[in-house]
C-alpha cells in the first residue's frame, strides 16, 4: 500500500536533511567550547514504553477548496478555571490601553515547585529527545519520542510536558518532576500543540493534513476538527480575549484568522514579498512563528524568506508593516518584562541547511517597534526555537542544522553555552517557566 502524501514528503525531507549534515558535518566554533554528549547520553532509554498503534477519528471529507468543521459543538470561551495549585488563573488578559500581556509573568507557579530545572531538546531527524542540565551544560539523558519529534510543549495546567512527533503520530508525556517519559499517546500528525487560553481544549496542529484538531486537554480524546486549505499550517497565537487565533500557512505565504467561538476560518491574507525587498526562493513568503503584541492589538509574524517580521492588525487582519531582522527569521519570544521581542534568525532561507549559517538574534523594542540590536551566533549557526530560563537571564535555542544548542545572555547577547546534541534539534523548551498557564508551543505563557 503506498504511503499517504504527507508521509512520503516527510520521509524524503528527513532523509535529505540528514544527508546534508552527514555530508557537511560541523566545523569548529568560537568559545565557549562545545560540550560533547557521553556514551550514556546517546543510547535511547530501554525503559520507554513502545507506542500504541495509532488510531484516527476523523469523520467525513471536506469539499474541494473549502473549510469544514467536523464533529463537536462550538464552545464559547470563558475565564480560565484555576488549575490545581495555580495562583488563581483569573480572567483572560483583555486588550486595553496601556496593558502589557507579558509584563508580570515572573512569578513561579506552585504547580512547578518540584519540577527539575532542565532543557528538553527534540530531534526532527532521529526521533529522540535529549535532556540537558543547564547548570552544567551537559546532556544527562536521551529517550525515544517518535519519528520527527518537533516540539516539547507544556500542558495548559503546567503539570506535564509533551513531545509532539508528527510522523510518529505520537505525543510523549514527560513528568517534569523526574524528567522521564511516559507511555506515548496516539494522536494523528501532531506537528505542533497549543491549548485554548481558557484551558478547555488542546489544539493539535496537523501540518501535513492542513487541520486544527480540538481534543481533550488531558486525554487527547478527539472532539472536533477544523479542516482548512492552509498549506503548511504550523505556528499560531491567540487574541488577548481568546476569541480567535491567527495561524501561519508556511507553504503558501498566507495567514488565516480562526473564530474560536464558531471554529471557522473567517479571514485570510497573502503576505506581499514586495514589502520585504527580498526575492523568495520558493516564490512566496514563508511565515513561521506568530506572537501577539504586548498591547494585544497586533500580531508579529517571522518570515523565513523575507528575513524579518510582519506586523498584522488583529481587528482588521491587514498587514500594517514589516521589520527586517536577519536571515531566515523564524522564532519570536518576549522578554520577562514584556518590553522586548527576541526574533530568532535561523541564518538561512533554505529548509534543510546548510550548517554554520548567518544565525542571529534580533532584539525588538516593543515601545517603538524598532530594531534595538542584533546578536550574531559566533562562528555561525542555525538558531531556531527555544525559551528563556525561569529568571529570564538566558535564552536557549536549538541549532537546527548544526547539531547543537545555544544559550545566550539576554542582557548582552553573549554566547554562554554551546552544547552538542543530536541531528536536527528543533522546538526545545526550558522548564519550568513562570506564569499562570501555558498556551502551548515551546512555552507561550500567560
Amino acid at each position: 500500500m503506498p504511503l499517504p502524501p504527507r508521509r512520503v514528503a516527510s520521509i524524503a525531507s528527513t532523509v535529505a536533511l540528514t544527508a546534508v549534515l552527514a555530508a557537511t558535518g560541523a566545523c569548529g566554533a568560537a568559545s565557549p567550547p562545545s560540550v560533547q554528549a557521553g556514551p550514556a547520553d546517546t543510547a535511547p532509554s530501554s525503559s520507554t514504553p513502545a507506542p500504541a498503534t495509532p488510531t484516527t477519528s476523523i469523520v467525513g471529507s471536506p469539499p474541494a477548496g473549502g473549510t469544514t468543521l467536523i464533529l463537536g459543538p462550538a464552545r464559547p470561551l470563558t475565564d480560565p478555571p484555576a488549575a490545581p495549585g495555580a495562583p488563581g488563573a483569573g480572567a483572560l488578559n483583555p486588550a486595553r490601553p496601556g496593558a502589557n500581556l507579558y509584563q508580570g509573568i515572573t512569578s513561579a507557579n506552585p504547580v512547578t515547585a518540584a519540577h527539575r530545572f532542565l532543557v528538553y531538546v527534540p530531534h526532527e531527524a532521529d526521533g529522540t529527545t535529549m535532556v540537558i542540565d543547564p547548570t552544567t551544560m551537559s546532556v544527562i539523558d536521551t529517550f525515544r519520542t517518535g519519528a520527527e519529534s518537533h516540539h516539547v510543549v507544556p500542558s495548559w495546567d503546567m503539570s506535564t510536558l509533551y513531545v509532539a512527533a508528527s510522523r510518529g503520530d505520537l505525543l510523549t508525556p514527560i513528568d517534569p518532576v523526574t524528567g522521564k517519559p511516559g507511555a506515548g499517546i496516539p494522536v494523528e500528525d501532531p506537528y505542533n500543540l497549543y491549548f485554548l487560553p481558557d484551558g478547555s481544549a488542546a489544539v493539535v496542529v496537523e501540518e501535513g493534513n492542513q487541520k486544527l484538531t480540538f481534543r481533550d486537554p488531558k486525554t487527547f480524546e478527539h472532539r472536533a476538527t477544523l479542516q482548512t486549505t492552509c498549506n503548511g499550517i504550523n505556528h499560531l497565537d491567540f487574541s488577548a480575549d481568546g476569541s480567535y487565533l491567527v495561524a501561519s500557512c508556511e507553504f503558501e505565504g498566507t495567514m488565516v484568522k480562526v473564530d474560536l467561538v464558531n471554529r471557522t476560518v473567517v479571514d485570510e491574507i497573502t503576505l506581499d514579498m514586495g514589502m520585504t525587498g527580498k526575492q523568495a526562493r520558493n516564490g512566496h513568503a514563508q511565515p513561521q512563528d506568530v506572537r501577539l503584541s504586548p498591547d494585544g492589538a497586533r500580531f508579529f509574524v517571522a518570515d523565513l524568506q523575507g528575513d524579518g517580521v510582519w506586523i498584522i492588525d488583529g481587528a482588521t487582519f491587514r498587514v500594517t508593516g514589516f521589520l527586517p531582522t536577519g536571515v531566515g527569521a523564524h522564532g519570536i519570544y518576549p522578554n520577562r518584562e514584556g518590553t522586548k521581542f527576541f526574533v530568532i534568525n535561523r541564518g538561512t532561507n533554505i529548509v534543510g541547511g546548510p550548517p554554520r549559517g548567518q544565525g542571529s538574534v534580533t532584539v525588538l523594542d516593543m515601545a517603538t517597534e524598532k530594531v534595538e540590536t542584533t546578536w550574531p551566533i559566533p562562528g555561525g549557526g542555525s538558531p531556531d526555537m527555544g525559551n528563556l530560563t525561569p529568571d529570564g537571564t538566558q535564552l536557549w535555542l536549538g541549532g537546527r542544522y548544526d547539531n547543537e544548542v545555544y544559550a545566550l545572555d539576554t542582557r548582552t547577547g553573549a554566547l554562554v553555552g554551546r552544547v552538542r546534541v543530536g541531528s536536527h534539534p528543533h522546538g526545545l523548551t526550558v522548564w519550568p517557566q513562570p506564569g499562570r498557564y501555558s498556551m502551548g508551543h515551546t512555552g507561550n505563557m500567560r
